[in-house]
């Protein structure tokens, strides 16, 4: 894992924490649900998207690593969506 991944596996972890605490709903359980939901993405985006496309420019620096960002971007929109969905959810039990 890259490691702006990483950096953004850490963001999607401080984004959902925080947003729960504003809600008041459990903030490690919203952590770790945008968290797996982040990993998930980004683990089906690497496997099936950027590890074929990487073969494919693998004499192309600059091109190989913008393709390798895909997962990161991928697992980062599945993360704003899995919170739009917990937040819908907060705001229809209120």
């Amino acid at each position: 894992m890259l490691l702006l991944a990483k950096l953004a596996a850490l963001g999607v972890i401080i984004w959902f924490y925080m947003t729960a605490n504003k809600t008041g709903e459990p903030p490690v359980k919203w952590a770790i649900i945008g968290l797996v939901g982040y990993l998930i993405t980004w683990l089906l985006l690497d496997k099936t998207v950027a590890g074929p496309l990487s073969a494919m420019v693998a004499q192309n620096g600059l091109a190989d690593f913008l393709i390798d960002q895909i997962p990161t971007l991928g697992g980062l929109a599945a993360a704003h969506f899995i919170r739009k969905k917990l937040l819908s959810n907060v705001n229809t039990a209120k």
